[in-house]
């Protein structure tokens, strides 16, 4: 399966170890990191849990990718991911950063969207969550600008957050709005 992806503006290229500097230098940034739980600085820990989401198998079409420009193809505006909620499941989750010089252009909603179609192009996908810091605007527009729908709001590794849902019959819906 070709997991290389594509929008109008985007490359989604599966992410791996190649992308690890540029991964930790995004992280760096407080923020792009402060609605986020985990200690982002640089030292083991940030370390080892970023090598290990770059080398864990999610199982079939679901991983990070890698986003880039089509104008500047090497150049790392973030990532955006399908895997199992918190990586453990059994529930698939989406999720995206971005360096901050990418913010406000919507490559963050054009590269979720793709992922969304990627996902339910497998028949065994009926639902997709993401979750959002609750003071994270950004985030949070996007999920609801690609069509996810708000569910609830609960605590995640400490942290008020937002949860929403897209399930198969609301991308069906999507779909035939255009």
């Amino acid at each position: 399966m070709n997991l290389h992806l594509e929008t109008p503006r985007l490359l989604l290229r599966p992410r791996t170890l190649e992308h690890f500097q540029a991964c930790l230098r995004m992280d760096l940034d407080p923020d792009v990191t402060r609605f986020v739980p985990g200690t982002w600085d640089g030292g083991q820990w940030h370390r080892d849990f970023l090598h290990s989401r770059m080398t864990q198998d999610f199982g079939p079409r679901c991983g990070y990718w890698a986003i880039f420009a089509k104008d500047a193809p090497d150049e790392l505006l973030g990532w955006v991911s399908f895997i199992p909620f918190d990586a453990v499941g059994p529930e698939l989750e989406m999720g995206w950063r971005l360096v901050r010089r990418a913010w406000g252009q919507g490559f963050a909603s054009e590269a979720a969207r793709r992922i969304v179609e990627h996902a339910f192009a497998d028949p065994a996908v009926e639902r997709i969550v993401v979750d959002a810091h609750v003071d994270n605007a950004a985030s949070l527009a996007v999920a609801r600008k690609i069509g996810f729908r708000f569910t609830h709001e609960a605590d995640f590794e400490g942290l008020p957050c937002r949860f929403f849902a897209m399930t198969r019959e609301d991308f069906q819906q999507q779909a035939v709005a255009g």
